[in-house]
């Protein structure tokens, strides 16, 4: 059961609402976390705004999955795990590398730059750095601006593990289970 209480629309004063209603309509995200930041609209606005931004930021939906299937794994919340794992099979990210990744193994893909993007959040999260060698290996593959865009999705999802984990959101969704 989740640490906080999960609002009801109709338990939500106007600027909740007003906020929740429009991250709805823009098929935004509404759980886990997001039970959480409706307590501060202007938070969930924000943090809805910034996860679209980054999300623009050039790295195709497989890279970047690859990327927050891989802050998922380090951080262990259960909850994004189950909507993200579901998410990378619907791009059709193979069955066995996310097994792989949930089992705490490297995962191996054939694109280099999804390789790259699992990588590079790994080694940032891993090491809380990023080797100049990586860094390098990485800015053949990325634009400067796909380069800003990967390395700020370690710290935007890392933000919704942490706050998924803190407020203990949780059953997470029926689907897959994050291994501990």
């Amino acid at each position: 059961m989740t640490r906080i209480p999960v609002l009801k629309r109709e338990e939500m004063n106007a600027e909740q609402g007003k906020v929740y209603d429009d991250v709805k309509a823009e098929g935004g995200p509404l759980g886990g976390p997001y039970w959480a930041y409706i307590r501060s609209p202007k938070l969930m606005r924000l943090q809805q705004d910034l996860s679209n931004c980054v999300a623009a930021g050039g790295l195709s939906k497989r890279e970047r999955q690859m990327a927050i299937m891989a802050i998922i794994r380090h951080w262990g919340a259960a909850y994004p795990w189950s909507v993200q794992y579901k998410a990378a099979q619907n791009l059709g990210i193979a069955t066995e590398v996310l097994d792989t990744i949930n089992a705490g193994g490297r995962a191996k893909v054939a694109d280099a730059r999804e390789q790259m993007a699992y990588d590079v959040a790994r080694e940032l999260l891993d090491s809380r750095n990023l080797s100049e060698a990586s860094y390098n290996a990485a800015a053949k593959l990325f634009s400067e601006m796909e380069m800003v865009s990967l390395i700020t999705t370690v710290g935007q999802f890392s933000m919704t593990c942490l706050t998924t984990l803190g407020f203990d959101c949780t059953p997470a969704p029926d689907g897959a289970r994050i291994q501990k």
